[in-house]
């Protein structure tokens, strides 16, 4: 960001640094769901470190993506989909929207089946009776969330997150990894089609769509109330350091859970049997490091998929708002798009590979939000002083080349390996 040149911009005190934390916590629930538990733990137990820096170097990617759909939200008084919407004609608008859908309705899979997963792990609980009492609870947190009592949805997005830390570093702890190990992973390299796969699903879960749409809304309705109201450039400019504050440490969270899962996986689970799956890991666990943490972990689950179903259906209302221009109550919209959930648990579907797939799926829908959003938050005819300085574009048009190419080599790979 372009330094705007006014004085009262240029010191940003803590005590109103931290006023403005809690938009990119909300956001950061997305990277540290069931998802990335599954993805995580797989790629651990299966290929120990090998995997490590691409989660370092999503979290990266992250912190740079959601701090650009907070910028553009602050300084336009837009979200992302709003001005997408804006630009695209009619019928390119909502082929643009059941793209998205799809997407987010493979993140609420992911989230909903999570949360299922983790109340059969505490509580015996059948999953698809699991995934209703797990939509019935997101509900619940939806109930406090407006724009009146964001401040109230935030906390308790934060305590949730607080819980879902503790629930998956703990192990960790107990069974240190091997610092050779994380050394070497840090290399990029890969392990064969599978371990791209892997790869494809940890960055799908990562860098999520949703995410980067939401985010934007959060952080408009949070520091702009009124999108109509003229902010001045240097009070832009506070918010916006504030903001990049707000993003640096929610993100950091979320990349040492992420990166500790990961971690944890390679340490305990390496070589043992029926680790594929999150049950399986779960059991290893607490075999290996005993039932306290075991449970630690599942509690740890059971908030990741609360939170991030939560937030998943605050995302979804968000991109319907903005592309077809339709508000839906939260609570609706809660009700529709856990059906789907519910029906596929019902039916036997494999839940931990669904959590796989779900993310596969994410990886894919990334470019149609990154591009946009890179396209937008450069472009200084609307954004004006505030837009990406070269260097920023760069990193950022490099983010989105590797999303896709990555995801050509996983088509390109897993089409030969069986020839």
């Amino acid at each position: 960001m372009r330094d705007t040149g006014e004085r009262p911009a240029r010191r940003l005190r803590w005590p109103f640094a931290i006023g403005l934390l809690g938009p990119a916590f909300v956001a950061s629930i997305a990277y540290v769901d069931p998802g990335n538990v599954a993805a995580n733990l797989t790629a651990g137990s299966r290929y120990g470190y090998l995997l490590v820096w691409v989660l370092v170097l999503a979290n990266a990617m992250a912190m740079l993506i959601q701090y650009q759909s907070a910028k553009l939200g602050i300084v336009t008084g837009r979200t992302l989909p709003e001005l997408l919407g804006e630009k695209l004609r009619p019928v390119t608008r909502r082929l643009y929207w059941a793209q998205a859908e799809v997407v987010a309705l493979a993140t609420d899979l992911a989230e909903v089946v999570g949360g299922a997963i983790a109340l059969q792990l505490l509580f015996k609980v059948p999953l698809p009776l699991g995934a209703v009492i797990v939509g019935a609870v997101s509900m619940g947190i939806l109930a406090i969330q407006d724009r009146r009592t964001q401040q109230r949805f935030e906390f308790a997005i934060i305590g949730l997150l607080a819980i879902i830390t503790i629930g998956f570093l703990t192990g960790m702890f107990v069974s240190p990894p091997a610092p050779s190990g994380v050394v070497a992973g840090l290399l990029p390299h890969f392990d064969g089609p599978e371990s791209v796969l892997l790869a494809a699903s940890m960055l799908g879960a990562t860098v999520m769509p949703h995410a980067i749409y939401v985010h934007s809304a959060l952080s408009r309705d949070r520091h702009r109330g009124d999108p109509h109201t003229h902010v001045p450039p240097h009070a832009v400019a506070r918010l916006l350091r504030g903001t990049r504050f707000d993003v640096v440490i929610a993100l950091g969270i979320a990349g040492v859970v992420n990166v500790g899962m990961l971690l944890l996986a390679a340490s305990t689970l390496g070589g043992r049997e029926g680790t594929d799956s999150i049950e399986g890991a779960h059991a290893a666990i607490e075999s290996a490091l005993g039932p306290l943490v075991g449970t630690v972990f599942a509690i740890g689950l059971l908030a990741s998929g609360l939170a991030s179903t939560a937030v998943g259906s605050y995302a979804g209302a968000t991109i319907m708002e903005g592309l077809l221009h339709r508000r839906i109550p939260l609570m609706v919209r809660r009700l529709v798009t856990l059906v789907p959930s519910v029906a596929l648990l019902a039916l036997g579907l494999d839940p931990t590979m669904s959590l796989v797939v779900s993310q596969v799926v994410l990886s894919f829908g990334i470019p149609f939000a990154l591009i946009p959003l890179i396209r937008l938050a450069s472009d200084a005819s609307l954004v004006g002083e505030f837009s990406m300085p070269r260097t920023v574009v760069v990193a950022a048009w490099g983010s989105a080349a590797l999303v896709v190419a990555l995801n050509l080599v996983l088509v390109w790979l897993t089409a030969t390996a069986g020839a």
